[in-house]
């Protein structure tokens, strides 16, 4: 393994983008952010004014030609994914792609035609709960069997409110991807079917959305998760999930800010983003994605989980529109991405 710093492009520099450019350069071990690569004029210059010397580029293209890249970290909108994902891969680089992979099956699977060119995966996925600490012991205690078998999940993924232009179909594309990454991996199977049901709306949601949903997934021995999905909930950013076993139940993400009793209230804080809710999910991803890189694999969930999300988000839509049970069907998964694999 080299001892040298991954010299790495990261594309965007928007919310995410530049979040990654913070966590790079001050706490991730071995990694140097050597470009920036952002359309907005602005927006990249904001990203770099604390970091002299680091290259600012429009394209990818120019970033792959012009700085000596090890690695790139994808962190613009899913759309753009396919444009970046595909050059990238074509010079032989490492990459660390932001959910989702691509926003459609047919573009994640032109994606794995590409990546199977290369000499091994090449792609990690950024599905960030994997790396979050309650997640990871929630994942050991189903797999321990401890409290028997997992019966169902019970999840809430809740926003304060929405940006400008978001809209329906977001609420699976954006957040609720999510839970069909992580509601596989916690149960190791496969979702099967997608069903969508609408409650009443949410009168404090931007006109013309319809919010919130609940998602319902069943995987393929009939494990069955509801998420909750609102995002227009004005209290804060919360995502929880509650385990149901054969002996017991397990809960994670509840509320761990600051708890006051004061003028007769009692108060607990509570996020109000992503990006504090799972900062430290979000440093431990990138921090084990630099390692593995030096050591030439990868640590999380590869391109074939970004194509599975990216299936299951296709019956999700069908369900969100249609309100039908909506089964989900996949590609064979190639030997490529066989975790027996060498």
């Amino acid at each position: 393994m080299t001892t040298d710093p991954l010299r790495i492009a990261v594309v965007g520099a928007g919310i995410m983008g530049a979040d990654h450019v913070r966590r790079l350069t001050e706490r991730t071990i071995g990694a140097q952010v050597v470009a920036v690569v952002e359309p907005d004029v602005s927006r990249a210059a904001a990203a770099v004014a604390h970091l002299p010397g680091v290259a600012t580029r429009s394209r990818i293209e120019d970033a792959l030609e012009l700085d000596a890249l090890d690695a790139v970290v994808v962190a613009a909108p899913g759309p753009f994914h396919e444009a970046v994902l595909l050059p990238s891969l074509e010079a032989g680089v490492d990459i660390l792609c932001e959910k989702p992979l691509t926003p459609s099956s047919e573009s994640a699977l032109r994606v794995l035609e590409a990546e199977q060119k290369t000499d091994r995966p090449r792609i990690q996925v950024g599905f960030m709960r994997r790396f979050d600490e309650e997640y990871m012991q929630l994942k050991e205690l189903i797999d321990s069997r401890e409290a028997g078998q997992l019966l169902a999940l019970h999840c809430a993924h809740r926003n304060p409110f929405t940006p400008p232009g978001y809209t329906e179909s977001m609420l699976i594309t954006d957040s609720v991807v999510h839970e069909m990454d992580v509601v596989p991996w916690l149960v190791g199977e496969p979702i099967a079917a997608v069903e969508v049901r609408k409650p009443r709306r949410n009168s404090l949601a931007p006109e013309g959305l319809s919010e919130p949903q609940l998602v319902l997934l069943e995987t393929e021995s009939g494990v069955l998760a509801d998420v909750e999905i609102s995002v227009n909930i004005q209290f804060g950013y919360q995502v929880t999930t509650d385990a149901v076993f054969e002996r017991g139940v397990a809960e994670i993400g509840r509320t761990a800010g600051i708890s006051r009793y004061a003028d007769g209230r009692f108060t607990r804080a509570e996020h109000t983003t992503y990006t504090t809710r799972f900062a430290r999910a979000y440093d431990t991803e990138v921090q084990r994605w630099v390692n593995a890189v030096r050591s030439g694999t990868i640590d999380g969930p590869s391109a074939w989980d970004g194509y599975l999300a990216a299936s299951v988000c296709e019956a999700g839509l069908v369900a969100q529109a249609t309100g039908r049970r909506v089964e989900v069907s996949y590609a064979p998964r190639p030997a490529f991405y066989d975790p027996t694999a060498s």
